[in-house]
């Protein structure tokens, strides 16, 4: 029995930091949003499983983006539009990262089983304009 709050508080956070820590996932993929208005992943494929995604929007775009995880078999540059945007809730929306300004980063992790994945930036007029791309999960 740990007596010390401090321990207590000690151990607990370095639980957390185990679990949280993309080390843990089984495949990571670096999502980089481009000035081109083009998604580049640095894998279409990947086995099942916990999936962190490293989302980096290029210092060079000038926009904010974001990258939304979608479960279709849809080619990626079939999805429908609707006022400059996907309709997201036609179709299983596993996860999205809002709001990476130009220059930053950040991350995500998803749990994703076998199929076919688009992921794209769904800000508006930013599909249209390129930003999407297809991932394969295999089992």
């Amino acid at each position: 029995m740990i007596r010390s709050p401090r321990i207590a508080i000690f151990f607990g956070a370095a639980a957390l930091s185990l679990v949280c820590s993309p080390g843990y996932a089984d495949a990571m993929i670096k999502a980089t949003l481009l000035n081109n208005h083009a998604i580049q992943l640095d894998a279409n494929h990947v086995k099942a499983g916990s999936i962190v995604f490293e989302v980096s929007n290029a210092p060079d775009t000038g926009l904010t983006h974001e990258l939304v995880v979608l479960k279709t078999d849809l080619a990626d540059a079939r999805l429908p539009v609707k006022n400059g945007q996907v309709r997201e809730s036609q179709f299983k929306k596993m996860g999205e990262v809002e709001d990476v300004a130009p220059g930053k980063s950040r991350h995500m992790t998803l749990k994703l089983t076998p199929g076919r994945y688009v992921l794209i930036c769904n800000q508006p007029g930013h599909y249209s304009m390129g930003m999407h791309t297809s991932l394969v999960v295999t089992p």
